[in-house]
């Protein structure tokens, strides 16, 4: 299912096959949390700026339609129109993230919906359940996200409830995929490396995940308000234990900076809201300066197009001035426009990444881009 073509240093050039196509790595995945980019992108722009892999959210989905509706609708890639690879997230990060309105058992998490109030319960086999219904290519294993940081304790009956999570979910999908009327009896696997910003039970909780010999493995848990210095750290801890021949994902993630640097030390897969949401505030990313805030008065009559390096539809149609006025004048328009360009920035980036690694030269590439594009101006 992966294979590497090429390496340069720790980082590394593949494909990875799945259901719905092959995707070309390393790559960023385009956030479609709700089966739809904030800011207005349809499955038909995702394939203009370059999407591979689409990715959408099991706790938001299983809120609202429901797995129910998606599966009888053909599934998430008929029901977004979108022929391409899907990664469902677990819902663990957003099940977590609701603190106190959530209980924590061996079983499994119970919570209240942040919709409506009402009490839901989701384990291994639940979360299993819904990813099975939705019918993505890559399943994503159920964890616990606790808070960062927490004791070391704490930390470590986490991860070991998280490795006895993950074999039940293993469990589970593999009986899901062998049913009749499974939507997409391909799907596979990733499990998640936990261990907050300890690296011996970062690297620990690698060392026991991997037995599992599951189709891919991320390193969840960061990017959640530690130092980039720290992320890099655990990054160095733990690569060297996560199998060679199966496709790294580092969840969260991020700045593109932080990709460049993710390539650096063996990651395969990324993806980040950070994009679309920066772009919701008129903050567009360019190849030459950085991050720029397109609201700022000295664009209010600049001609030039947010990059003049970029061949994206925007670029290729509107001014600077143009979009300051939809930002300033709050217009949906703005966002869309936006959001376009950042998400194209960022699957660009990806593809000129690929391209330095298959000819060798991804070292010149990082010095030259690597904190440069992250700039504000």
């Amino acid at each position: 299912m992966f294979t590497i073509h090429r390496t340069e240093g720790r980082a590394r050039r593949g494909e990875f096959e799945t259901p719905h196509g092959t995707v070309q790595t390393p790559v960023f995945m385009n956030v479609a949390t709700q089966a739809a980019i904030k800011g207005g992108l349809s499955a038909q722009d995702l394939e203009i700026i370059g999407c591979q892999v689409a990715l959408s959210n099991t706790y938001h989905l299983h809120l609202r339609p429901g797995e129910d509706v998606v599966r009888q609708m053909g599934g998430l890639h008929k029901f977004m129109n979108w022929s391409h690879p899907i990664l469902t997230d677990s819902g663990g990060f957003q099940v977590f993230s609701l603190s106190g309105l959530r209980k924590i058992k061996e079983e499994g998490v119970t919570f209240s919906s942040h919709i409506d109030g009402r009490k839901i319960f989701m384990g291994p086999e639940e979360s299993m359940a819904v990813q099975s219904a939705l019918g993505s290519d890559i399943v994503m294993a159920f964890d616990e996200c606790f808070e960062n940081p927490s004791t070391y304790d704490y930390v470590a009956k986490s991860i070991a409830r998280t490795t006895r999570w993950l074999v039940r979910c293993k469990a589970a999908l593999e009986e899901l995929n062998s049913k009749p009327d499974a939507v997409n009896p391909g799907q596979m696997l990733f499990g998640i490396n936990q261990g907050g910003t300890y690296a011996d039970l970062r690297v620990e909780h690698m060392k026991e995940i991997a037995k599992l010999d599951l189709p891919g493995y991320a390193i969840g848990g960061l990017a959640v308000g530690e130092p980039t210095e720290e992320m890099y750290r655990i990054l160095d801890a733990v690569e060297p234990f996560m199998p060679q021949d199966r496709p790294r994902y580092l969840m969260g993630v991020g700045t593109p900076s932080n990709l460049i640097e993710g390539v650096a030390r063996g990651v395969d897969f990324f993806d980040c809201v950070l994009p679309a949401r920066n772009a919701r505030h008129g903050h567009l990313y360019t190849w030459s300066s950085g991050c720029i805030n397109l609201k700022n008065e000295k664009y209010k009559t600049d001609d030039r197009p947010i990059d003049e390096k970029c061949d994206c539809p925007v670029c290729k149609n509107y001014s600077r001035a143009y979009l300051r006025h939809l930002f300033k004048a709050e217009e949906i328009l703005a966002m869309r426009l936006g959001v376009m360009h950042n998400l194209y920035f960022y699957n660009h980036l990806m593809e000129e990444i690929r391209k330095a690694l298959d000819g060798g030269v991804f070292a010149s590439f990082r010095k030259e881009y690597s904190g440069k594009i992250d700039k504000r101006n």
